[in-house]
């Protein structure tokens, strides 16, 4: 189980950044994401593997004036 903005989702070997955002509907251009406090690349999202009991946060950033 790993934990993505406070709520639980299931985890399951070798899941990674880009399913998480999948199965949560992440679909913003602009996202930040943290695993357990660390930046993840934009880049790796398909191959940044995700431990379980992990804490993952996804930020929007969002600008505006």
């Amino acid at each position: 189980m790993i934990t993505v903005n406070g709520s639980p989702l299931e985890w399951h070997p070798g899941m990674t950044v880009a399913e998480i955002l999948k199965v949560r509907n992440y679909i913003f251009r602009m996202l930040v994401v943290q695993v357990n406090g660390d930046l993840v690349k934009r880049g790796t999202y398909d191959t940044a593997v995700v431990p379980d009991g992990a804490d993952v946060q996804v930020i929007h950033m969002i600008s505006g004036g």
